[in-house]
């Protein structure tokens, strides 16, 4: 990932292994039977990038970050508008009884967010994780239908599978300096 700061390196493996075990653990909302336990060994390893990304963090916290009084701000605007794209969307899903869509949505969120965080946090990188999540939530929904699926299984799947390599790249990056 090549964050400017270790810590920085350290914090995006913590965070996309946090959220690579919850899209893993969305998955097994009702997963073919052979899946549950892939799923269960990607929820496993997103909280042990997780914890060894945490552990960095907190080595690393004098170290410096990108995180400044304009950086923190504009992060900030960025997520609390991916919360609320996240959550209408959501909220207009069930309302046009689409519940089984909102995870492909929520992805889709999640994906396109990642875009304008690259460029907030300087991390070029991030481009390549907010194409491929964008491309898996709406190609998860087709292969869903087309394998008979319900969509959670394969969105949580496959975005639990991207941040999981994109959290351990950033991890093996922040312990290779």
């Amino acid at each position: 990932m090549t964050p400017e700061h270790v810590r920085d390196a350290a914090a995006v493996a913590a965070i996309f292994g946090f959220f690579a075990m919850a899209w893993f653990g969305w998955a097994q909302e009702a997963p073919p039977a052979r899946w549950v336990k892939w799923l269960a060994a990607g929820s496993a390893a997103g909280i042990l990038t997780l914890i060894i990304g945490g552990l960095l963090v907190w080595r690393h916290w004098s170290d410096g970050t990108v995180f400044d009084d304009q950086v923190s701000p504009r992060f900030g605007l960025v997520v609390g508008i991916e919360f609320a794209s996240a959550g209408i969307g959501a909220a207009l899903l069930a309302w046009r009884k689409r519940a089984d869509l909102i995870s492909a949505w929520i992805a889709f969120v999640v994906g396109v967010h990642f875009v304008p965080v690259a460029m907030v946090l300087s991390i070029p990188a991030l481009h390549i994780v907010a194409a491929a999540v964008t491309v898996a939530s709406a190609a998860s929904v087709l292969v869903a239908r087309a394998k008979g699926l319900i969509v959670s299984a394969v969105v949580g799947l496959s975005v639990g599978g991207l941040l999981l390599g994109a959290a351990v790249l950033s991890l093996v990056d922040a312990l290779t300096r």
